[in-house]
């Protein structure tokens, strides 16, 4: 067993962690919706942290050059020799990349601010579209679960995480025009299906910031219910100041407060995404 502490070039035996015995093969999700402040980061950070604590080995990677999941598990983007930006341009490793976190069986591919150039940079790169897939493709077996944190965009950045993805988590705010722009990302989905990624589904719709005080949230929630029936997850993402906290500490609010609403919200979670896997 590795320990928890991440280096600063990567970790180097990671592998040496067992994933969880007789499980099915590995899941790698997206978690996307080219919308910003729907809790998409936020959602990354604490499932992963949550799937960890279930017992399932994860990866999560950022994908957003903003790296607020590097950020959220305390990684110091300042300190990092590597991001996925020098994999996806300068064929660095996963196994140099990968850090470790302070919570049980899960591991970061950290971003940073450098990723902005990579939607340009990969305009002429070759295979420039499947960059991840193949970043991925010799851990995939490591592990349990693999998310995707991706960015707020439908550009070159996103078209990889579709293409190395098996299925597709949206999140969705409960506020006004929860589902605008959602029809342009489900078209986005059926054309890298079609062309890229022929096994692409969606996961889940995930329904965030609800505030069951509003009429606006639950009528938002009777909409999405209704548009995509049972790929909406029954689990519902609370609006709390805690899950707003937490990133600030460097830490998951399932262990800034593990006791909170939204805490056992992503437990919940948790448990209907190892259940539909």
């Amino acid at each position: 067993m590795i320990s928890n502490t991440a280096c600063k070039g990567g970790i180097v035996g990671f592998k040496e962690v067992p994933r969880s015995k007789n499980e099915k093969e590995t899941r790698i999700i997206a978690i996307i919706n080219q919308k910003g402040g729907v809790g998409k980061s936020t959602t990354a950070v604490n499932l992963a942290a949550a799937l960890g604590e279930q017992y399932k080995k994860v990866l999560l990677v950022d994908f957003d050059p903003q790296g607020n999941s590097t950020s959220g598990f305390g990684i110091d983007k300042e300190e990092l020799e590597y991001c996925v930006y020098d994999a996806l341009l300068h064929d660095v490793a996963a196994e140099e990349i990968i850090q470790d976190t302070a919570y049980k069986k899960v591991f970061v591919i950290p971003a940073t601010i450098q990723l902005a150039g990579a939607e340009i940079e990969l305009v002429s790169a070759m295979a420039r579209e499947s960059r991840l897939k193949d970043l991925l493709n010799p851990i995939r077996d490591d592990f349990d679960f693999i998310l995707i944190d991706c960015p707020p965009s439908l550009g070159l950045l996103t078209i990889n995480a579709l293409a190395a993805a098996d299925s597709v988590l949206i999140p969705i705010q409960c506020e006004y025009y929860a589902l605008e722009g959602v029809t342009k990302l489900l078209e986005s989905m059926r054309m890298v299906k079609g062309r890229i990624n022929p096994s692409l589904e969606t996961f889940g719709v995930l329904m965030t910031m609800f505030d069951s005080r509003t009429s606006l949230s639950k009528q938002v929630v009777e909409e999405v219910r209704a548009y995509f029936g049972n790929q909406a997850f029954k689990t519902v993402i609370p609006r709390s100041v805690k899950v707003s906290e937490a990133p600030s500490f460097g830490e998951p609010v399932i262990t800034y407060a593990p006791m909170n609403k939204g805490a056992r919200a992503y437990i919940s979670l948790a448990r209907e995404v190892i259940k539909r896997a």
